[in-house]
């Protein structure tokens, strides 16, 4: 087993804060893994010498310095060619025995015996090979707090890398690559070691062709002149193919090593889930009064329900790596018991009121008589993913996970993030609109024109309760809607949470719906997978083009117009005003 480098650090680096804490952690695994090699067992072998002088040869026994590796075995008993052919011959005699009890008891002993023989030749040989593992794991831990205290050195002497996460990761997987090819390279050492000996003696031989050689270019100097010339040319242009190739493989690796890993369905899949189970906690706390009768009051002290499908997406990606919607559900469940704290809290309080009373002589009076008066507070409190994502996962996984965030896994509309089109806004100057029978709102129409021009988004999805910056299109749709009094249809996702509130209150028209209305919502799928990316507000139609004000339309509020037969138009939201 070859050994872990053993990394050296100045009296210096030893007193820097930064590094104080990897060094000492390396320092730990270092001893930790010099005690599990030496609990290994070396067994003596032969070993000859001849004195020099004498040529006399001596022969002793010394201690085998060459470590087994550690066994593959795992604590099940495993199945071996031997096995598999008992087997087969106990199902062959089992098939004979059905109608005699004895025979057939008799079999399952042997069967029994057999399987304990294997079992104490596998626990005896895994209790054998126990120091090697524990030598090998010892050694992993080693590789890991060397790489770490590295890490750590690097942004201690490179502090621009700490700024960005992606930097940081970058660098991480650099220090792996250099750290795993310094020790292939003590590997590669040890085995030109072992080979000296041969080279020595073919040096000869090699010495005299090379001789040879020389002297048969020498009498041909002209012509292998003009060759060396030709095969510099060749390995100049060679040299710049796999520069190329080198940088487009290196491109490559940076943008698979920040794209969410899972499948598209899936990454939808489970933020459908996750927002099912916002829906039904928002659905719990709305009915909290009829599940919770016989109280005089009810106190309501409730934080935002809503979440940023990024944030859901790279946490998982984080831990989970590609994940599937069945595979997410036990991490699911972890962030949003994280994420959402729902408490009921009984309060009684004595209170007085005044009854008139008649006493014997016909006489009326007052008195103050006390009774209970039972309040129910319902405290709602949340945090975002991002605060949580601080709390759960360990630092290599946050260092993952901001990285995720900050390329939002090379899918920035997966989730219904908003239109790319920078172009600026159309003027509705000479639009004649068609009215329908439907009555849409024109108030909730002139709220959204009055947005146009706002860069950033920062008023709609702050009022929605971020603390950065989403995808902000729904939540801008939201605002208008809000800005009406109305506390529905709020929603931060297009396909997980806006299409659902339509569909499931009857009021949804597909791509050609003939009586649209100013107010309704509009549906976008740009990619054309049947998920939107993408929602508006209709300002009318002038019966061919459907005219719009969108929010985050190249992260900016502007006016739009599409015809009413436009493919990447999913469909409409009708609004009940």
């Amino acid at each position: 087993m070859n050994k872990e480098p053993r990394l050296r650090f100045t009296d210096e680096e030893r007193s820097d804060p930064a590094l104080e804490k990897p060094i000492r952690k390396a320092d730990r695994a270092a001893a930790k893994a010099d005690r599990a090699q030496a609990k290994i067992p070396k067994k003596q072998v032969r070993q000859k010498t001849v004195d020099p002088k004498t040529g006399k040869v001596t022969t002793k026994l010394v201690l085998e310095d060459k470590k087994k590796p550690p066994s593959k075995l795992s604590h099940a008993v495993r199945d071996t060619p031997g096995d598999a052919a008992l087997g087969k011959l106990h199902k062959e005699i089992r098939e004979t025995e059905q109608d005699n009890v004895g025979e057939e008891s008799a079999h399952k002993s042997e069967e029994a015996a057999e399987t304990g023989a294997r079992l104490v030749r596998e626990g005896y040989r895994s209790h054998k090979l126990k120091p090697y593992r524990k030598a090998a794991q010892a050694e992993q831990r080693l590789a890991k707090a060397n790489i770490n205290a590295l890490y750590q050195k690097s942004l201690r002497d490179n502090p621009q890398l700490s700024s960005n996460p992606f930097s940081r990761w970058q660098q991480k997987q650099a220090i792996k690559k250099e750290y795993a090819a310094a020790k292939h390279a003590g590997q590669a050492a040890g085995g030109t070691a072992k080979t000296a000996g041969k080279t020595g003696k073919a040096a000869k031989t090699v010495k005299e062709k090379v001789q040879q050689a020389g002297a048969f270019v020498m009498r041909h100097k002209k012509g292998f002149g003009i060759v060396l010339a030709l095969f510099l040319v060749v390995c100049l242009l060679m040299n710049t193919v796999s520069s190329c190739s080198m940088l487009g493989q290196s491109i490559g690796s940076v943008v698979s090593g920040t794209t969410y890993p899972s499948d598209d369905p899936e990454l939808l899949a489970v933020e459908a889930d996750y927002a099912a189970k916002e829906a039904e906690l928002q659905s719990e706390i709305d009915n909290i009064e009829s599940s919770h009768p016989g109280y005089d009051e009810y106190r309501y002290d409730l934080d935002m329900i809503g979440h940023d499908p990024h944030e859901l997406a790279a946490y998982l990606s984080a831990v989970l790596q590609g994940y599937t919607r069945q595979s997410a559900q036990t991490e699911l469940e972890r962030v949003f018991d994280a994420q959402y704290e729902l408490t009921l809290t009984e309060e009684v309080e004595v209170r007085y009121r005044t009854e008139t009373r008649t006493d014997s002589q016909g006489n009326s009076y007052t008195v103050q008589v006390p009774y209970n008066y039972y309040i129910l507070n319902v405290k709602l409190t949340s945090k975002s993913i991002s605060s949580v994502a601080s709390e759960l996962l360990t630092p290599e996984q946050l260092e993952m996970y901001q990285v995720y965030r900050q390329t939002l896994g090379n899918k920035p509309l997966i989730f219904g993030g908003g239109s790319t089109n920078t172009s600026d806004s159309e003027s509705l100057t000479g639009v004649q609109f068609v009215n329908g029978t439907r009555p849409g709102n024109q108030a909730v129409v002139d709220i959204a024109k009055s947005q146009v021009g706002n860069v950033g988004g920062q008023p709609y999805w702050s009022w929605y309760g971020f603390n950065s910056r989403v995808e902000w299109c729904a939540c801008f749709v939201s605002w208008c809607y809000g800005q009406m009094g109305l506390s529905e249809p709020r929603f931060a996702g297009c396909q997980s949470q806006g299409i659902p509130w339509f569909q499931s209150h009857g009021q949804w028209g597909g791509r050609g719906y003939a009586n649209i209305a100013p107010g309704d919502a509009i549906f976008f799928d740009w990619d054309l997978d049947g998920s939107a990316d993408h929602v508006g507000l209709v300002v009318g139609t002038d019966g061919s083009r459907v005219y719009t004000v969108e929010g985050n339309s190249g992260d900016a509020c502007k006016i739009r117009s599409y015809d009413l037969n436009y493919e990447c138009i999913k469909g409409y939201g009708l609004m009940n005003w």
